[in-house]
């Protein structure tokens, strides 16, 4: 072979050999990473899982409401005048009709004498006139005026009547007496603040609920009511009214419901919790709260997918809808169905896809049935 052919052909000789070098290092490589990775792939994570099943739920609405009297005022005077007498003590129950405040009355009282003596005197006029004008030694016209006179001054007694009257507050209606704001020589102005009287029995309590429930409600249903003030009592009531016209800015409706306060446990101003029982419900989803993951994009579970006869399976997300809770417990709306195997507790430590192993002992373990029921409160 002639040099100049050697020439040519060295460098295809040295790519040939280079590339030879480069493949053998890369099968090398990926044979050395391949054996790595099988000797530090992850064992299988143990969860604790619960398997889905549907079981009865009493459904029922709850809303936080806020009780309110039947009737409840602030007394105040009509007229001006100074006080001369007190009649009542603060937190006093009244009956409807007692004297609280007297105002002083000297002048309205003395003017009404002498209005009283003028009526009297037309009336005498009158009944002079009622004999005298039939034989004529009186004209009609007399008879007339006395008429009148007698009238404009029985008007006047009765003016100062209510002048007088207006001088004396009084219960109103049957309840109980505030704080005192007013004290004996005070003068009062019409419209100032003497104490606040409420009826407790029965109590008005007034709550929301979304439009979607407002064919769930009727006149006369019963309402459980619940105060933190009085706990483990429950007061019981009736649907009384419910507003026809839905709020334009919540979408709720407004319902009202009359409970009896017998005892006066309960006061106007508190707030209590109202809960309306509907149906029975015999295929709810219920799932521990502990189950359940809650990020900005919403709620979420974690089920085991494809599990084997040694309980590995894959770990997936999957979006779900949840209803009201019940105790620990909150009933799942969508998302999840009967027969799914879904991961109590840990979700958070799972990479995405990752391999895990069902606790045995988890698995076999009953889920308690929750005792106390209580729904997610919507306003």
């Amino acid at each position: 072979m002639s040099r100049a052919a050697v020439s040519r052909a060295k460098p295809l000789v040295l790519s040939a050999v280079g590339l030879v070098v480069v493949f053998g290092l890369l099968y090398a490589w990926r044979t050395i990473h391949s054996a790595g990775a099988e000797q530090h792939a992850m064992p299988p994570l143990p969860v604790s899982t619960i398997r889905a099943e549907p079981r009865s739920v009493a459904e029922e609405l709850q809303a936080v409401g806020d009780l309110q009297a039947v009737r409840e005022v602030l007394l105040s005077p009509d007229t001006s005048g100074r006080v001369t007498a007190i009649h009542f003590e603060a937190g006093q129950t009244v009956k409807e009709g007692m004297a609280l405040v007297q105002l002083y009355d000297a002048p309205e009282q003395a003017d009404r004498a002498a209005a009283a003596a003028k009526a009297d005197f037309a009336q005498l006029q009158l009944r002079r006139s009622q004999e005298l004008a039939p034989t004529g030694a009186e004209p009609r016209e007399m008879l007339e005026q006395r008429k009148a006179e007698a009238a404009q001054a029985l008007a006047a007694v009765r003016q100062l009547d209510a002048r007088i009257q207006q001088k004396t507050i009084r219960a109103p209606f049957s309840g109980q007496l505030g704080i005192r704001r007013i004290n004996p020589g005070q003068y009062l102005n019409a419209g100032d603040e003497i104490a606040t009287l409420t009826q407790l029995d029965p109590l008005y309590i007034d709550f929301t609920l979304p439009q979607q429930d407002l064919a769930k409600l009727t006149p006369g249903a019963q309402v459980r009511v619940t105060v933190d003030a009085a706990p483990g009592k429950v007061f019981t009531g009736r649907i009384t009214s419910i507003e026809p016209r839905i709020n334009d800015e919540t979408r709720n409706v407004a319902v009202q419901a009359l409970l009896s306060n017998a005892d006066h446990l309960l006061k106007s101003g508190m707030y209590a919790t109202a809960r309306l029982a509907l149906p029975t419900t015999t295929d709810s989803i219920v799932l521990p709260l502990t189950a359940i993951q809650t990020s900005a994009s919403g709620d979420s579970v974690v089920l085991v997918q494809g599990a084997d006869a040694q309980g590995v399976g894959k770990a997936v997300t999957v979006p779900v809808i949840t209803g009201r809770r019940l105790g620990e417990d909150v009933v799942v709306t969508q998302g999840v169905k009967a027969g799914d195997i879904v991961v109590m507790a840990g979700q958070n430590r799972l990479p995405p896809g990752a391999m895990v192993k069902i606790n045995a002992a988890a698995a076999a373990a009953p889920h308690a049935a929750p005792t106390v029921a209580s729904a997610a409160g919507t306003r």
